[in-house]
């Protein structure tokens, strides 16, 4: 009979950037200065968007909504390495991979609105609309990348989710499948420290979340999410073996929440102020700032121009989504979900209509 054995592992932390923004005694990616005041532009766009989405909401504009300010690192280090040919499948915080994308924010704000055109992804962009259920949308990412092997086609699959995901089921089944058929999945854990109000520490005794990777046979790397050249440098990594054939991998993406779960939930009943101070230091765009200074990329004036620039465009957006909600018509509700609405639709929109004339 053979014993059986303890099994020892390490799981690689990779962070490029020091705390206060400095150059570590490590190579940054190959990154051209006019892309990295791009990503940068990026970062300070998504952050003036989700300001002025929170202060919609609480104005009576727009309905519930979940803020991504503090993880604007993740999703441009990461969405930046995407080609139009690959699949996105977002949870509910991806703004800043949306409009990486090119999706207009308009639709973003029509989709906090209530307004079916929110789910409107334009035509040929390969990015699936917002999942709210929490890891519903793993499985069917990897669903898509058999898909596309299955069928030899090129590009590869990138799932977003937080670290609450990694508590389902979901998360679990996707994986294992993925690893199985060496699927180019990229999975992506934005670990913000928060799931709702359950912190990260009652979300699992792993002491990491990378670590999950390695009971699935696949690599698991965890990165400062607050450091765009290191996040940018482990998906480039983690999408060269997607498209190389060499399988899947995982990510868990270090970074906070630095606002509440959603514009309906209060995080001063659970959330350690001392703790979130500590954080807040901590700001994603805020480092790599002082680096693109460091570097003499950007000077102080180059934020202020872009901020500027941000709130002319989030301004004209905004106008574009309250014109579409101004001219959308009930029968909204039937349209988007076949392509040819069925009989039982059909109907049920008969109905209604007769309904509405009495």
């Amino acid at each position: 009979m053979s014993q059986s054995s303890r099994v020892s592992f390490d799981v690689d932390y990779l962070q490029i950037l020091d705390a206060e923004g400095h150059l570590r005694d490590i190579d940054p990616p190959d990154l051209s200065p006019e892309r990295m005041k791009e990503l940068f532009r990026m970062m300070v766009l998504i952050r003036e968007f989700d300001r002025k989405a929170v202060n919609l909401q609480r104005q009576g504009r727009m309905g519930t909504y979940a803020p991504v300010e503090g993880q604007e690192a993740c999703q441009v280090g990461s969405a930046a390495l995407l080609k139009a040919e690959d699949w996105v499948f977002p949870a509910f915080r991806e703004h800043g991979v949306f409009m990486m994308r090119d999706i207009p924010m308009r639709y973003l704000l029509l989709y906090f609105m209530g307004c079916e055109e929110g789910n409107r992804i334009p035509e040929g962009n390969n990015t699936f609309p917002i999942s709210v259920p929490v890891a519903s949308q793993i499985p069917i990412a990897t669903g898509c990348g058999m898909a596309l092997k299955l069928q030899q086609k090129s590009g590869i699959v990138v799932s977003y989710f937080s670290d609450g995901a990694t508590s389902q089921g979901d998360f679990a089944e996707g994986l294992n499948f993925a690893a199985v058929y060496q699927t180019p999945n990229v999975f992506i854990c934005q670990n913000n420290q928060w799931a709702i109000s359950t912190p990260r520490r009652k979300q699992s005794i792993s002491e990491t979340l990378a670590q999950k990777a390695i009971a699935y046979g696949m690599p698991g790397v965890q990165v400062d999410g607050n450091d765009l050249l290191a996040v940018y440098a482990a998906s480039q990594q983690a999408f060269h073996r997607a498209r190389n054939g060499e399988g899947p991998s995982f990510l868990e993406l270090v970074t906070y929440r630095r606002r509440m779960h959603t514009t309906a939930d209060d995080p001063k009943k659970y959330q350690d102020e001392a703790e979130h101070e500590r954080w807040l230091q901590n700001d994603p765009i805020a480092r790599f700032e002082t680096y693109l200074c460091d570097q003499k990329i950007i000077d102080a004036s180059f934020k202020e121009s872009i901020a500027v620039e941000a709130e002319a465009l989030i301004k004209a957006e905004y106008e574009a989504a309250s014109q579409t909600v101004a001219e959308q018509s009930w029968e909204d509700i039937f349209k988007y979900t076949y392509a040819d609405m069925p009989e039982h639709l059909k109907e049920q929109q008969a109905e209604l209509k007769h309904y509405l004339k009495k």
